[in-house]
């Protein structure tokens, strides 16, 4: 066997090992280039609506999401709850919402679309401290016969009842901001995609 057969078999098994190790190369480079043009996980979350299954969710209870960096409350409220939002109006500031921020399509007492799940910022409305749930009707630490559950804020003392509409004579200035939202289904509701849009 030549010396010359054997220079062009090992040239041609070099040539293309280099060739497939530099495309190898390139690849590799071009991966995490073209992967920064797109949004990153966290830039999507920051605006992407969210799924929240709210079958599990048991009566008097509340669960907190996420959307777009801020808490999300979903409280499933009882009948009893919904029968308290209609008593003693005079001690709210804003008891028809005219001055919330919230979607025109929601019910302006119930502050929801379907009233068994309110659905709210968990940000108080005065410097934006997140409220804690407190449904026990009379808590004593909230004023006794007058409490019928809701939210208060324990930064500065503001009160919201369970539709989280402010209370008169408390720092925060408006009711709770309702997010956009709309159901998928019966068991699945969609936050930040607005109900009147998506029709």
């Amino acid at each position: 066997m030549s010396s010359e057969g054997v220079d062009k078999t090992r040239r041609r098994f070099l040539t293309g090992a280099t060739c497939v190790v530099g495309a190898a190369g390139v690849v590799g480079a071009a991966i995490p280039f073209v992967g920064s043009w797109q949004p990153s996980a966290r830039a999507k979350a920051a605006g992407a609506p969210v799924r929240v299954d709210i079958s599990k969710i048991e009566p008097g209870q509340m669960v907190t999401e996420e959307w777009r960096g801020k808490p999300v409350y979903i409280v499933r409220r009882t009948p009893e709850a919904l029968a308290a939002l209609e008593r003693d109006p005079d001690r709210l500031r804003d008891p028809n919402s005219k001055d919330s921020t919230q979607p025109a399509y929601v019910d302006a007492a119930s502050r929801a679309l379907r009233p068994e799940y309110l659905i709210l910022l968990g940000l108080c409305t005065h410097l934006g401290c997140a409220p804690m749930y407190r449904p026990e009707v009379g808590a004593v630490d909230l004023g006794g016969d007058a409490w019928l559950g809701g939210f208060f804020c324990p930064c500065h003392g503001s009160k919201f009842d369970l539709a989280g509409r402010v209370y008169k004579g408390v720092p925060a200035p408006t009711n709770l901001e309702v997010p956009p939202y709309k159901y998928e289904t019966d068991s699945v509701v969609i936050i930040g995609v607005d109900e009147e849009a998506a029709a």
